[in-house]
């Protein structure tokens, strides 16, 4: 085995990848910045999988991230000569494949010693679907509890989420660089990790400290400024901020930080931020560990380095989550822009207009209308007049949402309210993708490592079956003392308070975090569901779920449902929830002015 060399109380991993398009040059700044001992780069977001398999269906060679690989052509006699490990997942559908380029790519530089290339797949679980249902594996969807063989839609893709290991062994066997399909995000730090220390598979805490550095970095420049509520304190963005460092320590503890010079902020606040985001509650569980992140505790080392510790872990599920991608059937939108006075009379009379013309609503699988009053009254400019309605349907038949829907809302230009006008011509409608995310028993999922050429070896994604049960992976109720008590002001929720969201599936997480003790006190006696509900109306009809992370002063809302059936196939303005925590901290409330 290859064991690690440098360094070995402290591992340097950096990432260059948020997600699949992310800055192409940030793979040279992290190479060439500073020291590090793993690059790292994630590319493979829920809807990323479906857009590789288009990719493939045109080319059966396809199905990989083709960006990462001039990314390894600009960098990679750096790698070598530096001893720079490269992980990514970045094989998506095809890693094989993307191995095989890569190979031809190291032939083509003509480097100094060898580079050994390992492929981790075993993920792609759409041929063994009929075997593993056939055992018993229903699919059920996470959210609906319907299995999958009432889903009665072709499944495009089906992936499990991988764990480490595969990673982990390919490292200690001598892997230079190490290209996967669908592993978890930490799965791209944790692997590293525990193969320069040697971590067991039940060392429960490091993992968990090596699981957060990888969700801390998973999301590149959000940790260093990026998407951040309090932008202004972000000294400078020239250039393009830099993408986040972890420094990781044997006991699992790390710093966060970032190359000297470059944009951005690391700080405890941007560092909570994206703890906070897309997860589910106070435990974030992946196939190695299932670590606390109510355990965690930030504090700042220094500029631009905040260290991370106390990490808890306990073992994950005897489940693996997979996701599929399932053909939703056809859908089109248009958008129709409604002027000046009685916006709501005129929005309702092109809607019934609009379905008496098509013969009504039943032929669709799903109708979705919205208006957006974006007009003010006494307008100041022409814009300043103007509403949206937009409305949206799908079908199973590209017939029924093609030129019969759009060219319905195009013949009513000269026919319907004043001021009438759509923003864009009539089209054919398009396929979509519904998101289906499902459990599996992980005794069926074994990682499989191919390095250049050696007979491929497996394992099991399934250590044992140690598991949290469903009462230990519950809520903990936590007492709070009586919030800050006298006169009260008038204020923007987001002048004091931090805010985080995004999309999980068919759902959205939301993350709001204090400042201060005084101010979390009131936050988390304060923000319950109700109140969330109240202040943000359009969350009302949904199941929301809330958790506490005391040691981040922060406060977690995971929305059931919002998002319908994932990014893919979402009717909202914002289909991956990004808004919704600017949108909180847009309301006004009223603060006690103790804590201002």
């Amino acid at each position: 085995m290859n064991s690690p060399s440098t360094n070995s109380d402290k591992l340097i991993v950096a990432n260059c990848s948020g997600f699949y398009g992310d800055r192409a040059s940030a793979a040279e700044e992290m190479v060439r910045g500073g020291p590090i001992d793993v690059l790292t780069g994630d590319y493979l977001a829920e809807l990323t999988l479906a857009i590789l398999h288009r990719q493939r269906m045109k080319h059966p060679t396809a199905g990989w991230v083709r960006t990462f690989l001039g990314q390894m052509e600009r960098v990679l006699s750096e790698c070598v000569a530096k001893n720079v490990k490269v992980v990514a997942n970045a094989g998506g559908l095809n890693p094989r494949a993307l191995g095989e380029e890569l190979r031809k790519l190291v032939d083509k530089l003509a480097l100094p010693r060898p580079v050994r290339i390992a492929v981790v797949d075993g993920d792609d679980l759409a041929p063994r679907l009929t075997e593993l249902q056939g055992l018993g594996e229903t699919f059920a969807h996470m959210d609906k509890g319907t299995s999958l063989a009432d889903a009665r839609m072709p499944v495009v893709t089906a992936n499990a989420y991988l764990g480490a290991w595969g990673i982990k062994e390919a490292l200690a066997r001598g892997a230079d660089i190490v290209v996967t399909g669908r592993v978890t995000d930490a799965a791209l730090v944790v692997g590293p990790a525990a193969w320069r220390f040697e971590w067991a598979r039940d060392d429960w805490d490091r993992l968990a400290g090596a699981v957060a550095a990888g969700h801390i970095l998973e999301c590149g420049p959000q940790a260093t400024g990026g998407n951040y509520a309090f932008f202004e304190e972000v000294p400078s963005w020239k250039g393009g901020l830099g993408f986040p460092i972890a420094e990781i320590h044997r006991d699992g503890s790390f710093v966060v930080t970032k190359h000297p010079g470059t944009a951005g902020l690391v700080s405890v606040g941007t560092v909570t931020a994206q703890l906070l985001y897309e997860i589910q509650g106070a435990r974030y569980i992946n196939p190695d560990v299932t670590a606390r992140f109510d355990s965690l505790h930030l504090s700042q080392e220094g500029p631009d380095r905040v260290r991370v510790d106390g990490a808890r872990g306990e073992p994950p599920p005897p489940t693996t989550k997979c996701a599929l991608n399932l053909l939703g059937g056809f859908r089109n939108s248009m958008t129709v822009l409604l002027t000046g006075l009685d916006i709501e009379d005129k929005a309702k009379l092109v809607e019934e207009m609009l379905w008496d013309s098509l013969g009504g609503k039943a032929q669709f699988s799903k109708v979705s209308s919205r208006l957006v009053r974006s007009d003010r009254e006494d307008p100041t400019s022409n814009e300043a007049a103007i509403a949206t309605l937009h409305v949206s349907v799908s079908a199973m038949s590209p017939d029924a949402v093609g030129k019969k829907f759009s060219s319905k809302v195009i013949e009513l230009a000269l026919a319907s309210v004043p001021g009438f006008t759509v923003s864009a011509p009539p089209d054919d409608g398009s396929p979509f993708v519904s998101f289906w995310p499902a459990l599996v028993s992980s005794r069926h999922i074994r990682q499989r490592v191919q390095l250049d050429g050696e007979p491929d070896f497996t394992i099991d994604q399934l250590l044992s079956s140690t598991a949290i049960t469903e009462s230990e992976n519950s809520q903990e109720q936590i007492l709070h003392t009586p919030a800050p008590a006298g006169p009260t002001v008038r204020i923007a929720l987001g002048r004091l308070f931090g805010a985080r969201s995004g999309d999980k599936g068919g759902n959205a997480n939301l993350g709001v975090w204090a400042r201060t003790d005084a101010a979390h006190q009131h936050l988390a006696g304060w923000l319950t569901v109700a109140k969330l509900k109240e202040l943000l109306p359009d969350v009302a009809p949904f199941v929301v779920e809330r958790a506490e992370l005391p040691n981040l002063r922060a406060v977690h809302f995971y929305i059931r449902g919002i998002l319908g059936d994932g990014v893919a196939s979402s009717t909202r303005i914002d289909p991956q929830a990004k808004t919704l925590a600017e949108y909180l901290r847009a309301k006004l409330i009223d603060a006690p002015s103790s804590i201002l």
